[in-house]
């Protein structure tokens, strides 16, 4: 350990790599961990930092990676390949300029834009989407921790406008070579089908690469839950919200409002509420403000399915709510904490 220690300090005083500084801390962090120590309590117990808490979204991921390459084969391992590749190049090129380390949050957000597009996606599309992405929903507020939306989701909704006919009408079903304009919700909204809630679960359908395993969805949420890296709250409230309102929409209109369990397997609801809507950045510090920006996501999410000319509302409804995760901490602080009247 001290020697690697002793290298990695040589090489960041080398006079031809000072200019990759950022990136030799950044693999140094990665590989070693914090070299941050304290002369008096508290003293650091465990070397878990931010790299750290983005492996853990990563395992979490995983089920979803794993699925994605089974499904659709090397298409998948080469859309990753590209959206790390390209929005590197973009992150790396920042900490350069900004002549401080690689902001680790694009480690998932690298892996989360692959999986939330169409398995046919050309791998140009793919560039665009996270080099737009990651400029655009991140960098030009900062950096990590100052971005006001989810980066991924900035990508996926600007090729979602720019090029409409790829993002729609371009879906293919697991182990298949044919391609269909047919997801299960847009079929429910063509024909008022139902597409099996099996098949939903084990990824029978057609949707975004990593959305459809759904059971690897469940299974990496709770995996998050449990080790208090997502908080519970907005996932509950999101989820609970859509079962609550299909519910009511399906008994007063059945031919407008899917069923509950349908609305909530189909799409990528479940993907969403839970690597997307919980992102810790760009949704609600507060407590109530996580139970507010859960319910108006998933209230938002059934509108935009049900009336809208989309046939899926959560990246809309997340984003829209990113927008108001600040005022509603600010309202849910000044009513909590009332200034005293002198």
């Amino acid at each position: 350990m001290k020697l690697m220690r002793s290298l990695f300090a040589a090489l960041g005083k080398a006079r031809l790599l000072r200019p990759l500084k950022p990136v030799l801390h950044t693999i140094e962090g990665i590989l070693l961990g914090s070299r941050e120590t304290n002369l008096e309590a508290p003293f650091i117990r465990d070397r878990i930092e931010i790299k750290r808490y983005m492996s853990m979204v990563i395992l979490a991921l995983l089920p979803a990676v794993v699925a994605a390459v089974v499904f659709y084969g090397w298409k998948a391992v080469a859309m990753i390949a590209v959206s790390y590749v390209v929005g590197g190049i973009v992150e790396v090129l920042f900490a350069l300029i900004r002549k401080k380390e690689i902001e680790e949050g694009f480690l998932v957000t690298g892996l989360i834009f692959p999986l939330i597009l169409p398995p046919t996606s050309p791998l140009w599309m793919v560039a665009v989407g996270i080099a737009f992405g990651v400029f655009f929903g991140k960098e030009v507020f900062g950096g990590t921790g100052r971005n006001i939306f989810n980066p991924a989701l900035v990508g996926r909704i600007f090729i979602t406008i720019a090029f409409p006919e790829l993002m729609s009408a371009r879906w293919q079903k697991p182990f298949a070579d044919a391609v269909t304009a047919a997801t299960p919700l847009g079929l429910f909204k063509s024909t008022k089908t139902l597409t099996p809630l099996l098949d939903l679960l084990l990824g029978q359908a057609a949707g975004s690469m990593g959305e459809i395993f759904r059971i690897g969805i469940i299974a990496g949420g709770l995996f998050l839950i449990l080790t208090r890296v997502a908080n519970w709250r907005i996932p509950l409230t999101y989820l609970g919200s859509v079962a609550l309102f299909s519910w009511i929409g399906h008994l007063a209109a059945p031919q407008t409002f899917a069923p509950p369990l349908f609305n909530l397997l189909a799409g990528s609801l479940l993907f969403g509420a839970f690597f997307m809507a919980t992102d810790p950045v760009s949704s609600t510090a507060t407590k109530a403000g996580k139970y507010v920006f859960g319910v108006v996501c998933g209230i938002v999410t059934l509108l935009i399915r049900t009336f809208s000319g989309f046939n899926e509302g959560v990246m809309f409804s997340i984003l829209f709510m990113n927008a108001f995760a600040p005022l509603i901490d600010t309202l849910v602080l000044n009513a909590k904490y009332r200034t005293a009247k002198v």
